[in-house]
């Protein structure tokens, strides 16, 4: 999977067919690419289940997979690459402080609240779960009073649209 999504072309047929159905001709003209060469590239997406191919006589529309991608999914996959800790505090404590006796998690203070503001060296906004949910809490509110996993997640922008904007002089 991670070798077929590893082309930024597949990856872009994939975005072009999330938004709708295409013909490969289409998605060669769209992308700048010859239609065998872009065949090419749909017949790898189509192996892995990624899209679906409808034939009308000649003429073959793809869109893509819904039921195979479930980005949820994928991410709970890329899990596999997170590393995991042990920590032991007292009944009662907060997060924050389990979080403080883990190396590599920075935490600061901004007036009278402190943030995670970096993860082994990786700097942004983190949110914490505990046991799979999302407390209603800050995390130096929530107290442990039980044996729970904890986990940390980068909110990372993820683009939805990327436009060049030109200005015209005079």
């Amino acid at each position: 999977m991670f070798k077929t999504l590893s082309s930024p072309t597949r990856r872009e047929i994939l975005r072009l067919l999330a938004k709708e159905e295409m013909h490969i001709s289409g998605l060669a003209r769209q992308l700048g690419i010859s239609v065998p060469v872009a065949a090419k590239h749909c017949k790898l997406l189509e192996d892995k289940g990624l899209i679906v191919r409808h034939r009308y006589g000649r003429s073959h529309v793809l869109r893509l997979n819904t039921k195979k991608i479930r980005f949820e999914k994928l991410y709970e996959e890329l899990d596999i690459f997170s590393e995991a800790h042990e920590v032991e505090v007292p009944k009662g404590a907060n997060v924050l402080e389990a979080l403080k006796r883990v190396a590599g998690i920075k935490i600061e203070k901004v007036g009278d609240k402190e943030f995670i503001t970096s993860v082994d060296g990786e700097e942004g906004y983190y949110i914490f779960e505990v046991d799979g949910r999302l407390p209603d809490v800050p995390v130096d509110k929530f107290i442990l009073n039980k044996n729970v996993k904890i986990s940390l997640k980068k909110l990372s922008p993820v683009k939805k649209k990327e436009m060049k904007v030109k200005v015209k002089e005079g």
